[in-house]
């Protein structure tokens, strides 16, 4: 029995349709099928998505063609099937991911999108999060895929180099992360074997392989040594965080690595070379001051990067220590040197009318920069402003560590991106990380938002419209504050 669906398609009633992906990872293979069966009005549950390898066919298991068969045809005039691009760009990440219920989710959201396109702006939606928490795997392999390969040299029988690596993925993400060795390693033989498949790049042409094993790869070549010896010249013992470290490099991929044997044994010497460091006057920094007033000696001594060598003073951060909230800028400016004080020119009296606004005592809050000094060049009797650079912000870091192990705020609220740089060690874009907490390894919560000299740069509408989304981040970390002391 067949029935007219609203579109004008006749679909057998109660069909259920088997659709056969040729491969693991074909996005667009499945966008097509998708597109059709929503074309033809068939719902979620009408419908197995089986990948190469998976079972649940309710019609045969004599291949595709029977299966496909039983698909019904999109109308020539058939409506456009709704999807936002926010749905298409975290689909074709999720569909990377191993979860065998990951196209059937994919489709039950674009079937639900049909009759509501701004679903996936609902955040509480159960499937939204899913597919949002499958794409966020995804990426992160793919992250750790660019970070832990390693290529080993060997000699093809005509002598020209050929270099080979071995991953293990967590997910579908071979094929589509080779356009990115291939960008980077263009002008080089190379080869990545994983248990899933492999891919060859011959400087022209990429080819597809069958998956390896770990011994189809060679163990190491003679360059390995003078990685080991590099990597464990640069190991600063007075950095090192453990819990940082395995988050961001998981051992299971320590066994690919050549510098990973050593990290064991730099662990476990890191305290003592850290003090023999310190007794020698080696670890340029010092010993972190224990006190405001130790931070403040130690910032005017301080001549480790080149802004400590202007004719500059440096500021030190002032506020209670224990206050719940630290405030942190990006670098003194010109009247901020003179007067000895974070936050006193046009830009600190910008903060403290936004402060005002929102409900936020300034002097129950520790206000400071990252970097402490004021960086300029001279135009004429004029001193004009200068961004720090990343290993300025870097360096500076140790002081503005110091001020938040002291005064131990509960919530930072960086201002701008230098000083969210000086918070977490790495770059973040202001809008993407603005308008939700990111966490500290203290426990504490990071804010982040735009610097007021920033609006102060703008005029009319933009203005307007970034003066709101500033007044707003105020007030969402007014609001934490009061839960916190609830």
């Amino acid at each position: 029995m067949t029935v007219q669906t609203r579109l004008g398609q006749n679909v057998s009633l109660g069909a259920h349709y088997a659709v056969h992906l040729p491969a693991p990872d074909d996005f667009a293979f499945w966008r097509e099928r998708a597109r059709g069966l929503i074309q033809c009005d068939v719902p979620p549950d009408r419908v197995s998505w089986i990948e190469p390898g998976g079972t649940g066919d309710l019609f045969a298991s004599d291949g595709p063609s029977r299966s496909e068969m039983r698909l019904p045809v999109p109308p020539a005039d058939g409506s456009p099937v709704r999807a936002s691009q926010r749905f298409l760009t975290v689909a074709r990440s999720a569909a990377l991911h191993t979860d065998p219920a990951r196209f059937g989710l994919l489709y039950r959201v674009l079937w639900r999108l049909q009759r509501n396109p701004r679903l996936m702006e609902d955040k509480a939606d159960l499937e939204v999060r899913r597919i949002e928490e499958l794409a966020k795997a995804v990426r992160r392999d793919a992250h750790k895929m660019h970070a832990f390969v390693r290529f080993r040299e060997v000699a093809e029988e005509d002598g020209t180099p050929h270099f080979v690596a071995w991953f293990e993925p967590d997910h579908h993400i071979l094929r589509a992360e080779a356009a990115f060795f291939m960008r980077r390693f263009a002008n080089m033989r190379w080869s990545i074997l994983t248990p899933r498949g492999s891919v060859h790049w011959d400087g022209k042409t990429m080819h597809e392989g069958p998956p390896a094993r770990r011994s189809d790869a060679p163990a190491g070549d003679p360059v390995e040594d003078l990685w080991r010896s590099y990597y464990a010249s640069i190991f600063n013992p007075a950095r090192l965080k453990v819990g940082a470290m395995l988050s961001e490099m998981p051992k299971k991929y320590w066994k690919n690595l050549p510098e990973a044997e050593l990290i064991p044994q730099l662990i476990a010497g890191a305290q003592a070379r850290e003090a023999q460091m310190v007794s020698s006057g080696s670890l340029n920094m010092g010993e972190k001051p224990a006190t405001l007033a130790g931070v403040d000696k130690a910032i005017h001594a301080c001549r480790n990067c080149p802004i400590g060598e202007l004719d500059n003073h440096a500021v030190m951060g002032e506020g209670p220590i224990g206050a719940a909230l630290m405030i942190v800028g990006e670098q003194p400016g010109d009247q901020e040197d003179v007067a000895g004080r974070p936050f006193v020119g046009p830009a600190g009296q910008l903060l403290d009318d936004y402060l005002v606004r929102a409900g936020i005592d300034r002097s129950a809050a520790y206000v400071t920069n990252t970097v402490k000094h004021f960086k300029f060049v001279w135009k004429g009797k004029r001193r004009l402003h200068q961004s720090p650079g990343a290993k300025e912000i870097d360096t500076c870091r140790w002081w503005l560590e110091a001020e938040r192990e002291i005064v131990k705020p509960r919530l930072v609220l960086a201002l701008g991106a230098s000083a969210a740089r000086g918070l977490l060690g790495r770059t973040v874009s202001i809008s993407r990380a603005r308008g939700a907490p990111l966490a500290l390894e203290d426990g504490g919560e990071l804010w982040v938002t735009a610097h007021p000299s920033y609006l102060l740069r703008l005029d009319g509408e933009a203005r307007e419209t970034q003066a709101a989304l500033f007044a707003s981040d105020l007030a969402a970390v007014k609001e934490r504050l009061e839960e916190l002391a609830g």
